[in-house]
Order: structure tokens, then C-alpha cells, then sequence
């Protein structure tokens, strides 16, 4: 599986939890990227970016 299909899949997913659970959890992850740039997001960040240079 494609790793932006994963991603794809995990929003999809805290966005439902999102909805049933009223606490902003996408606005709070946002928040924390924002903030903090932990260094696992700049991976995924770099890892789809060179997925779609090679498709």
C-alpha cells in the first residue's frame, strides 16, 4: 500500500473519531506539528513527495 494511501486512511479515521469525540483531535495534531516539527512528519512529508516524483 501506497504511503499516501495511508495517510489517506488515517485522516479518514481521526476524522471520524473527530465527529463522535467533540475534541478537536486534527486541530490539536495540527497545532502540535505546527509548534513542535517533529521529525517523523518531515519524513512522511519528504516519503510522499518522493512517491509521486517516481509515479
Amino acid at each position: 500500500m501506497k504511503t499516501t494511501t495511508k495517510i489517506i486512511i488515517q485522516l479518514i479515521c481521526l476524522g471520524l473519531v473527530d465527529i463522535i469525540i467533540p475534541i478537536p483531535i486534527l486541530g490539536i495534531m495540527l497545532i502540535y506539528i505546527v509548534l513542535q516539527k517533529p521529525p517523523w512528519f518531515r519524513e512522511m512529508v519528504y516519503e510522499v513527495y518522493k512517491n509521486q516524483r517516481q509515479s
